[in-house]
């Protein structure tokens, strides 16, 4: 890590250190998506089943709420992760957030920005249903609610 910050000091300076900066930023965005979509998914399911909101489901419910509020975030989010791995990208040169997206949008469209998320989701939803689980069922054992 220490060989990398120093050639990215000596090749690029401070303002190297700080690339995608911006852009990183909105990604604390993600993970407030994501937990506010499960919250709502569970809740609004409890209701559907007519079950009071903080009723305990059965592990596949909570997959399946895992990986729908992990597929939310990631497509809210995911032109962030776009344009600041462009801005980190060593072999092309930007201007900034803008000509980034300016360039994306005038030699890729709109698909540029959603380059490689089917293969992401793929990649980040096992874990994040995995998680969920987990969180649950340690959450429903230290509150004392588990069977």
């Amino acid at each position: 890590m220490i060989d990398a910050l120093v050639k990215i000091y000596r090749h690029e300076g401070v303002p190297g250190l700080y690339k995608g900066y911006v852009p990183g930023l909105f990604g604390t965005s993600h993970g407030a998506l994501q937990f506010m979509a499960y919250e709502e998914l569970k809740r609004d399911y409890n209701k559907y089943r007519k079950a009071p909101s903080d009723s305990k489901l059965n592990a596949l419910e909570y997959i399946t709420m895992a990986a729908l509020s992990k597929i939310f975030a990631v497509a809210t989010t995911y032109l962030y992760q776009v344009v600041r791995a462009r801005l980190q990208d060593q072999h092309n040169r930007y201007n900034g957030v803008i000509d980034v997206i300016r360039r994306t949008w005038r030699n890729e469209g709109a698909i540029g920005f959603y380059k490689g998320i089917i293969p992401n989701v793929i990649r980040v939803t096992p874990a994040c249903c995995i998680t969920f689980v987990v969180y649950e069922n340690v959450s429903s054992f230290l509150l004392g609610k588990h069977k």
